[in-house]
């Protein structure tokens, strides 16, 4: 919904909440259910409201509890059975500077403060551990936002004394815990209201007369812009980010038109002030590819204008940074869904960015799930595709950094498919090998992931936070096994998942394998990736004397390409129900045989 995306009109959200929600709501779109327990610090009702429009709009159709007012500590170490009960798939912890008791004051010794700043820190902490502990999930904490006045100015930002430097040590100390949570694999994340509220204006955000009357820690216009950084790691977590940009060329990342103008008329580089404005923009594009972000080219040229323009020595991006350039004079929106569909992803991943509005609403009416931010002018293009919130980076694993040359790896495996006649004899010539094994605490934020990006190969549609997958794991009623493949072109990283669970049938006292996720990633679709790991699952349960695997399969609107999957695997239908949910079984033959042909595999 236009009216949702950056750049938003918060006046006009707050005030038409109602009725976007209906509009957004009888859309017909398919959203996940998640459960999202707001502890506040301050009065929080509004934020829930605008919160739950921009989470309907990616997708996500929340279910919120809320704490009565301030009471996000009690709530933690005393929750009553409302919180107990609602089993939370997320935590947002709303606290602000006015949650701080204990300021320092000119007559506090250096001992002192440090006390004082060590006690605040420690009664946050302690609430993170105590909810991590009871329900072991993903909690989402404020930072603290700076001061609204500073009582010794400019000094206030260094002297001890001050609050604006009491401030920036807290925010450090909840940076320092973020990033340790982080390497051990805890799924906790800063809301930087902060940043948030520089961008703003501090003046404007921290409206005392708000707090006075209604008790909210900013400002009421402002709340749209908090709510809307909120959803961005929430969509995030739950693997609804965009995966790639597909950029244009003239006056998008260069200025003038290079066909009219020549490759040495274009403006990039310091030449001009509208070249450096360009070049910066090429800068952070490239940034954007360090993360993983995939990017694509296309653009109305001559693909040899493109090319001599991608080349042109002040710019920053390369040919070779693109994993596809499409230069023609085809539709932008065929080109784009040309792109998708060598990627092997669906248009919606993608964010087309074009400085030409009419190609923009093609684009927008052809393929209505593609982002297409509006590029009003190159000096902003930066801050709208950075506040769009469009890649917000929850988790940055290997495969992520390494995904633009996976992509062109696939690439080069489709090219190289065409030139065979017989489909087995490419697949031999890949020399593929797979990596399959329980899962491991190295992979598991991957693993978490993929669970929560995959939609295509995904037989039950389930989705895993890293500690659910944390605790699927270590559970010894569980079979879980994670797939690494491996060709001549590179590695693709993790590609396929399975969780399975072992029960006791009370009838035959025979042991049982349900399968709760079997799940693949679409780059490595029809490379018998999937039999590989059905061998080693069969292998795995035999050892664990289990007689019978029992897999399930829920139709969505993405996976049914996968409807008769566990068919051709060798199970039988069990049932099947209005809504097209299937059981099958498979029981396990004494002399099983191995179904993969073409990928040499080590099972640990």
């Amino acid at each position: 919904m236009q009216e949702l995306e950056y750049p938003f009109d918060g006046n006009y959200i707050m005030k038409k909440s109602k009725s976007l929600k209906k509009t957004l709501l009888a859309d017909g779109a398919k959203r996940i259910t998640k459960k999202i327990a707001v502890l506040g610090g301050s009065t929080t009702h509004d934020i829930i409201r605008i919160l739950e429009l921009f989470l309907l709009n990616y997708g996500i159709e929340p279910i919120f509890y809320e704490s009565e007012y301030g009471q996000y500590y009690q709530d933690a170490f005393f929750p009553g059975e409302d919180l107990s009960n609602f089993k939370p798939d997320i935590i947002y912890i709303h606290t602000s500077n006015r949650n701080i008791k204990e300021y320092p004051t000119l007559e506090d010794s250096d001992e002192v403060v440090e006390t004082k700043l060590n006690s605040t820190f420690r009664h946050f902490e302690s609430v993170w551990q105590k909810l991590n502990q009871t329900y072991h999930c993903p909690i989402i904490q404020n930072n603290f936002e700076a001061p609204f006045f500073r009582l010794l100015g400019n000094r206030d930002v260094y002297d001890i004394h001050g609050r604006l430097s009491f401030i920036n040590r807290l925010n450090e100390k909840f940076s320092e815990y973020a990033r340790k949570c982080s390497a051990e694999g805890t799924s906790f994340f800063i809301n930087d209201i902060n940043y948030l509220s520089s961008c703003y204006g501090l003046d404007e955000w921290s409206d005392p007369m708000a707090w006075h009357m209604y008790k909210y820690a900013l400002c009421i216009p402002a709340i749209p812009t908090l709510s809307y950084n909120i959803a961005n790691i929430i969509k995030s977590i739950f693997g609804k980010n965009k995966k790639g940009l597909v950029l244009d060329l003239d006056n998008t990342l260069w200025g003038g038109v290079i066909g009219d103008d020549g490759v040495d008329g274009i403006e990039i580089g310091q030449e001009t002030n509208l070249g450096q404005v360009y070049l910066e923009f090429q800068d952070y594009i490239k940034m954007q590819k360090d993360l993983g972000i995939v990017l694509t080219v296309d653009s109305k040229n001559e693909r040899e204008n493109a090319l001599a323009g991608l080349n042109h020595p002040a710019g920053k991006l390369k040919e070779e940074d693109f994993v596809l350039i499409k230069a023609n004079w085809d539709p932008k929106s065929e080109n784009l869904k040309a792109i998708a569909a060598e990627l092997n992803v669906l248009p919606e991943s993608l964010v087309f960015v074009d400085d030409n509005p009419a190609e923009r609403e093609i684009v927008k009416k052809q393929l209505p799930g593609t982002r297409t931010p509006e590029m009003d002018s190159p000096e902003h293009y930066i801050r709208i595709l950075d506040h769009s919130g469009f890649f917000e980076a929850t988790l940055i694993s290997e495969d992520d950094k390494k995904r633009n040359e996976m992509y062109k790896a696939n690439i080069q495996r489709a090219s190289l498919e065409e030139s065979f006649s017989d489909y087995g004899e490419y697949l031999k010539s890949l020399e593929m090998t797979a990596d399959i094994a329980p899962f491991e605490k190295m992979y598991m934020p991957r693993i978490a992931q993929l669970t929560n990006k995959s939609n295509q190969f995904n037989l039950t549609t389930k989705r895993y936070t890293q500690d659910d997958i944390e605790q699927a794991a270590a559970d010894q009623a569980n079979i879980t096994l994670y797939g690494r493949l491996k060709d001549k072109f590179g590695d693709n990283g993790i590609v396929s998942l399975v969780i399975g669970n072992i029960r006791e049938n009370s009838d035959t006292c025979d042991k049982e394998l349900h399968i709760d996720l079997w799940l693949m990633s679409c780059r490595v679709l029809k490379r018998d990736m999937e039999f590989a790991m059905m061998d080693a699952l069969v292998a795995k349960a035999k050892e664990k004397g289990i007689t019978t695997i029992y897999g399930y399969y829920y139709p969505t609107a993405k996976n049914k390409m996968v409807k008769d999957f566990y068919l051709l695997q060798g199970f039988e239908k069990d049932g099947e129900d209005e809504e097209g949910n299937a059981t099958f079984s498979f029981r396990i033959p004494d002399g099983y045989e191995n179904k993969n042909k073409y990928i040499t595999s080590i099972v640990k």
